[in-house]
């Protein structure tokens, strides 16, 4: 995966794209930290079509905590207030 400085990537970007076709995912760069990576389209729909959001999870009709292993509640020791 090849790393473009930002500077590079404005100054380049038709040919950021075209690596982004040939080659896969390219890293841009802003003062030597990676900061954002272009995807290929296809790569990004196949990405964010593999996980349902936090919304469909939640509206879901089943529960997904069935599979959790949960302490049996009520068997600990309470912590009690200071006198004061």
């Amino acid at each position: 995966m090849k790393s473009w400085p930002v500077q590079e990537a404005k100054a380049r970007f038709s040919e950021l794209l075209n690596a982004c076709e040939r080659e896969g995912p390219q890293i841009v760069t802003r003062r030597g930290a990676e900061t954002a990576v272009l995807l290929p389209v296809d790569e990004w729909r196949r990405l964010t079509a593999s996980r349902p959001s936090l919304k469909a999870l939640l509206l879901a009709p089943q529960a997904r905590s069935d599979d959790l292993p949960l302490p049996k509640r009520g068997k600990g020791k309470h912590r009690t207030s200071p006198d004061f």
